[in-house]
């Protein structure tokens, strides 16, 4: 089965990898991320060039792309999304992921360590679980939080916002580093919908704190680093009165907000 995102992309052309084997190499949940909006001409050269060093994620049946439904958790006054916000040293987010067609589901947190890289916990709860969280989801959640000196329960947080997209993940698994590409991304807020144009992708590379090849080919391509969360993307579009920043601004560039929630672009099942 192959995707539109796949066939843009030129995933055909990469050798493939298990998740076993992508997990065992690169699994990074202590990693320094790097984002870059790209357009999908360039992504698809970038492909190209990481084919000799690089796998993609192939999940059997000529499947190399995901599609991925995440519910964020925040406060009463969004506190996660005003950490990030304001470049809070300690900032936070919790969600409920669930990957589509696999019908699997993890709860995460993501923080940041004293250094600024991003540690993820996760764990696995039924699909069924998506979308809230339970006894254990939120003991979980209390206790990697407050693990991070983050003062804030999982009673305090409620489900405001949920994010799609389909995603393909290149591994060098000598190196240990990962790059993804997000496409068809779409940010869901009390019925309105912010949409990714479809002329772009949003590349996220993970590793260490030197640089990968992946980023230096994308350096090449004319590509930089953005500060772009796709949650902190669609709370700033969607929600009503919350102050002007610097992801609203170049969010404004590369989204656009609709009345309708653009559902039928992922599958469910």
């Amino acid at each position: 089965m192959t995707s539109a995102l796949a066939s843009a992309l030129g995933l055909s052309g990469l050798r493939g990898a298990t998740l076993a084997e992508v997990d065992a190499a690169a699994a990074l949940q202590h990693r320094t991320d790097r984002k870059y909006l790209v357009p999908l001409d360039r992504a698809r050269d970038l492909v190209a060039r990481l084919a000799d060093s690089h796998r993609v994620l192939d999940l059997g049946g000529g499947r190399r792309t995901t599609s991925y439904l995440s519910t964020y958790f925040d406060t009463e006054e969004l506190g996660a999304w005003r950490a990030h916000v304001q470049q809070r040293r300690r900032r936070w987010k919790v969600r409920t992921r669930l990957y589509a067609e696999d019908a699997l589901c993890r709860v995460e947190v993501k923080t940041k360590d004293g250094r600024g890289a991003t540690v993820k916990q996760a764990l696995p709860v039924p699909a069924t679980a998506y979308g809230e969280l339970g006894t254990q989801a939120g003991e979980f959640v209390d206790e990697v939080l407050h693990g991070s000196g983050i003062p804030v329960t999982a009673k305090a947080l409620a489900p405001t916002a949920e994010v799609r997209y389909v995603r393909a993940a290149l591994a060098d698994l000598d190196h240990g580093t990962r790059v993804t590409l997000d496409g068809v991304l779409t940010c869901h807020r009390g019925g309105h919908t912010a949409a990714l144009d479809s002329g772009h992708v949003l590349v996220e590379t993970k590793g260490g704190t030197r640089p990968a090849a992946a980023d230096r080919l994308l350096l090449s391509l004319g590509a930089r680093p953005v500060s772009l969360s796709k949650y902190i993307v669609g709370q700033s579009l969607l929600t009503p009165g919350l102050p002007d920043n610097d992801v609203r601004r170049l969010a404004r560039a590369h989204f656009t907000t609709g009345a309708h929630p653009l559902c039928e672009r992922i599958p469910t099942a």
